[in-house]
């Protein structure tokens, strides 16, 4: 009973509780309600303020713009009034430079027609005239028009000869002071010996006694000596010499030395000559590479194939005209590098090509044909450059040189050949050389005389005057240079000079 009343009240309680919560809850939320109305109403009033403030500021903003644009239109309007009145202004100037044209041109319409009246008389008086002169003259317009161009030609080609004569004197003047400076300061720079190296071809002997012994018995020794060597023992009336002869310069060399070791040592018989050969020919061929590895050391060429070397130690046993072949090499080489140097060329192309030119002379007597083009072969067949085969080959002129090189290595040559005390040539042929080049100029027409001076290298030509003109002796002079150059072998060069005198005589009786 206890318990059911417990449950009753706690049941009463619950209620009254509920009751009480319901109610509390309804007036928080009509509290709540009240306020977000309160709030709602309050944002509304704001919103409705900000719109009326934009309507405001809109309002304000379109009445500035309206009278911005107001103004703009104003301005502009006054701007095209300004400028209608200008053009304005302009077309009234216009029309007045207009009108002021017009009556220039009709001006110069009157005076146009009064300048062809003009012009028409002109025509008839100069027509007139015309054939006055032709009355006068007995000679046709065409005639006259000849006749005065054969002068204006005659004219006009002596002044061409004189204007071609001063521009070729100042060339060659130039030309050859530049030539000169250049080649000096080469051959200064060189100063070599000039000292002629000739292969000796007789030996010395002790006694005479001693050319018994080389012929030994039956002339078995010097057969021998001969075959052995493959040069021929000249043993004659000589007092204490034997000599030796040979085409190859390089056997007689082996054969002047070993016969000259078999007479200091005396035993000279078939077994000990071939001994004393092989040495020889050994210590031959090593002078001969020495000398090769020195050519090519002093001038500063390298990268030769070893061929090359060797040619080049067989020229030391060549001469050319009493020069040592070897040595004239390396002075062309020294001398083509110092040129090349001083106009701006291939300084090391130049400088091989000089010691290479006379190359073929070491073999020259071995093979058919001029030591360039044999020599230009050698090295094309040891893979010298083109430049250096053209140089080569070029170098006596027998094909055309086709770099400064090629040219450079020429006159190298020629200088270091033509040289006093470089060469020895022969009275016989100086003398035949001297006069094969005057008979050469005098087989010209119009030459009176020729004379070769300075030692055969200038030529002086004397023409007849009635024959040649002054134009004619420019032409003749280049003829004869070429015809020389195609002709005659000379060293260095030659100077052709043509002189034409006129001479006026008269007699006061």
């Amino acid at each position: 009973m206890d318990i059911l009343q417990y449950l009753i009240a706690g049941l009463g309680i619950g209620i009254v509780a509920f009751a009480l919560g319901y109610l509390v809850r309804q007036y928080v939320a009509q509290t709540r309600m009240r306020k977000v109305t309160s709030e709602a109403e309050s944002l509304m009033a704001q919103a409705k303020t900000r719109v009326r403030e934009a309507e405001l500021e809109a309002k304000a903003t379109v009445l500035k713009i309206r009278d911005e644009v107001e103004r703009e239109v104003q301005r502009r309007r006054a701007e095209q009034e300004r400028q209608e009145r200008r053009l304005q202004q302009h077309r009234i100037s216009l029309d007045r430079r207009m009108d002021s044209l017009e009556e220039r041109t009709h001006k110069l319409d009157a005076k146009e027609k009064q300048l062809e009246v003009h012009r028409s008389e002109l025509e008839q008086l100069r027509h007139k005239e015309v054939e006055e002169l032709e009355r006068i003259s007995n000679l046709s317009m065409e005639q006259a028009k000849e006749l005065l161009l054969q002068k204006v030609q005659e004219g006009a080609r002596q002044d061409m000869a004189r204007v071609i004569r001063e521009i070729e004197a100042q060339a060659q003047e130039e030309g050859e002071s530049k030539a000169r400076e250049i080649i000096t300061l080469a051959i200064q720079r060189i100063a070599s010996d000039q000292v002629t190296e000739t292969t000796v071809s007789s030996v010395p002997l002790p006694s005479d006694e001693m050319k018994g012994r080389i012929i030994g018995r039956g002339g078995r020794n010097i057969r021998a000596i001969e075959n052995a060597t493959g040069v021929d023992l000249l043993i004659d009336d000589t007092p204490e010499a034997v000599i030796i002869s040979s085409f190859d310069p390089v056997r007689r060399e082996v054969a002047r030395v070993a016969l000259g070791k078999l007479v200091v040592d005396g035993r000279i018989h078939p077994a000990r000559i071939e001994m004393v050969v092989k040495k020889a020919q050994q210590e031959v061929e090593a002078v001969i590479q020495e000398e090769g590895e020195r050519a090519i050391y002093e001038t500063g060429v390298h990268g030769l194939h070893a061929e090359l070397v060797k040619l080049l130690g067989q020229l030391k046993y060549r001469t050319s005209y009493g020069q040592n072949v070897l040595m004239h090499s390396i002075e062309s080489s020294h001398l083509a590098g110092i040129m090349a140097a001083e106009l701006g060329a291939d300084v090391s192309l130049a400088k091989e090509a000089g010691l290479l030119h006379d190359i073929g002379k070491a073999v020259s007597h071995e093979m058919e044909g001029p030591h360039a083009a044999i020599g230009a072969d050698i090295a094309k067949r040891l893979g010298r450059l083109d430049k250096v085969v053209n140089a080569i080959a070029a170098h006596h002129a027998e094909v055309e040189p086709q770099t400064i090189e090629a040219v450079l290595v020429q006159a190298a040559d020629a200088v270091s050949g033509a040289r006093p005390g470089a060469r020895r040539e022969t009275l016989e042929s100086y003398i035949k050389r001297v006069e094969s080049l005057e008979n050469l100029a005098d087989s010209f027409p119009g030459v009176e005389k020729s004379y070769a001076i300075q030692a055969g290298r200038e030529i002086r030509i004397i023409v007849k005057p009635d024959e040649i003109d002054d134009l004619g002796i420019i032409d003749l002079s280049r003829d004869i240079a070429k015809r020389v150059e195609e002709s005659l072998q000379y060293p260095g060069q030659i100077k052709v000079t043509v002189v034409r005198e006129t001479r006026a005589v008269d007699y006061a009786k």
